[in-house]
């Protein structure tokens, strides 16, 4: 058995239902089983993957990243979803921490990634939609492989099958390695938090390279025989127009997605009666937006999680979106939270603590990074890094994110890896990045910097620094020139000053 089988399973007894509906192209559960089957087959036969061995993917949302995940399934390997918002030399060091035997990607993304690919292992490439230089044809290849490709027998739940790539804080993105067992009691999860159901119409528009888009309702759909209907990528109207054509009932839709949805003047005449809730988290949600949504008759619940836990670690049920809102929820069906002091011992209700997830949905550890696994799981427990408390009625609320960590648009901006960029420039005396309110955004980075004296650098200089290092949402929005920045009797700077005065900043003319 193996999380291939579902699909397996849902053609037996229905093989003409629609599994994914992607722009005009249905794919019913039977297509699925057989595209799944000639994926395998290809990766196996022809280019040799086998168990363990890591297959990448690099583009868009496409039925394909469902069709090679679930072929690595079958094979024992690990699917590789590649953040298509990176830099070549980001995905350089992904490339080379996991060294994938195989990389598909999409023609658009074929160019650039050519240019990286001398200094890493050679791996063999597949694109989709084109041809390029150096690259197989992914259609050719899948239309010759044979379709009776049956699973390693060994290969099992306890197999990984997830390779989901973090940003890390010491400036390098960690892999967090979860297994078919993680993936599959996440499907479980994610099924008591909606009534999840075969019956059910998801419209998936979250990216497919983040575990969001992928497992709180993209994996547990097909896992519940449900039909998905994939966007390529986020198009508020057409979010809309797609829910009153297609009647979806479930979604997951973020923060920096509802807002602009709102924004729209047919929001206020959309037909939204087939929505049984809406799901949204990654930041903490405000009150105003969930009353705007809940105006039109449509429930809004939470979801709280990370990579790490696959990401469904507590959730609020749609009997809890008007009394819970606010909160996360409570913990997940199959997994157990703790709430604990800087000793590791449990707090009472009312208090904060670090947050610790344990539980089959919980990832094995971080791929060729033993020093920072065994930082991160103690006894079984994964150590968030987030602090939340419980209220008396069982409600987590979430009182602050990872340390230091900005969270804009759903993207991890972690300041660490700006800073060492910044660290690098000659004219520059020290600097610290931190996050300031965005409306549009949540959040967005900021540099304050203290130039060398005699040094003339202007705020478009600074940002200059980052241009082709990192992702461009990862890229400051704005430059405060001070002349020190606050620190602590140790010599640490004090990051929550630094946060005032970014506000205060933006306050004035």
């Amino acid at each position: 058995m193996n999380v291939s089988s579902w699909i397996d399973r849902w053609a037996a007894r229905y093989p003409d239902k629609t599994a994914i509906r992607f722009k005009d192209k249905d794919y019913s559960y039977a297509t699925l089983a057989d595209l799944v089957a000639r994926q395998a087959a290809a990766l196996h036969d022809e280019f040799g993957v086998r168990r363990g061995d890591r297959v990448a993917y690099l583009g868009l949302n496409r039925p394909e990243v469902f069709i090679l995940m679930l072929a690595c399934a079958r094979l024992g390997a690990l699917y590789l979803p590649l953040n298509w918002r990176l830099t070549p030399s980001e995905h350089a060091y992904i490339l080379g921490n996991a060294e994938p035997a195989v990389l598909v990607a999409e023609r658009a993304f074929t160019d650039a990634t050519s240019a990286i690919l001398p200094g890493l292992s050679a791996m063999t490439r597949l694109v989709i939609g084109g041809s390029a230089e150096g690259w197989l044809s992914y259609e050719n290849t899948l239309t010759a492989a044979r379709s009776d490709f049956s699973p390693d027998a060994a290969v099992s739940y306890d197999d990984p099958l997830l390779l989901c790539y973090t940003s890390g804080t010491t400036g390098h993105p960690k892999g967090a390695i979860l297994t078919q067992n993680a993936v599959f009691y996440n499907a479980v999860n994610s099924t008591h938090m909606h009534d999840l159901s075969s019956r059910d119409v998801i419209l998936v528009t979250l990216p497919l390279f983040h575990v969001g888009g992928l497992n709180i309702l993209g994996m547990p759909g097909l896992h519940a025989g449900a039909t998905l209907i994939v966007h390529p990528s986020f198009d508020p109207a057409a979010v809309l127009e797609t829910i009153e054509r297609e009647r979806v009932t479930l979604t997951v839709l973020v923060p920096a997605q509802l807002r602009p949805i709102i924004a729209l003047p047919q929001w206020q005449t959309a037909d939204l009666s087939s929505l049984r809730m809406i799901t949204t988290g990654s930041v903490t949600v405000g009150e105003a937006l969930i009353s705007t949504v809940h105006q039109r008759g449509v429930p809004v619940i939470q979801v709280y999680g990370s990579t790490e836990t696959s990401p469904i670690a507590a959730y609020q049920r749609v009997e809890e979106a008007e009394a819970g809102i606010g909160s996360s929820g409570r913990c997940a069906v199959h997994c157990e939270l703790a709430i604990v002091d800087d000793e590791g011992r449990e707090v009472p209700v009312g208090v904060s603590g670090e947050i610790l997830v344990r539980g089959p949905n919980v990832m094995i550890g971080y791929w060729r990074d033993p020093a920072m696994t065994a930082a991160s799981l103690i006894n079984g427990w994964f150590k968030t890094g987030d602090v939340g408390h419980y209220d008396e009625r069982g409600f987590l609320f979430i009182d602050d994110r990872k340390k230091d960590m900005i969270i804009s648009g759903g993207e991890n901006i972690y300041p660490a890896i700006l800073e060492r960029i910044l660290a690098e420039c000659a004219d520059l005396a020290e600097a610290a990045v931190v996050g300031r309110p965005d409306r549009r955004w949540e959040e967005v980075a900021v540099a304050v910097v203290v130039p060398r004296p005699g040094a003339r650098l202007s705020a478009a200089d600074v940002l200059a620094l980052f241009e082709g290092r990192i992702a461009r949402f990862a890229i400051p929005k704005d430059v405060l020139f001070v002349e020190a920045l606050p620190k602590n009797a140790m010599g640490k700077v004090v990051k929550s000053e630094l946060k005032v005065l970014v506000a205060g900043h933006l306050a004035t003319p």
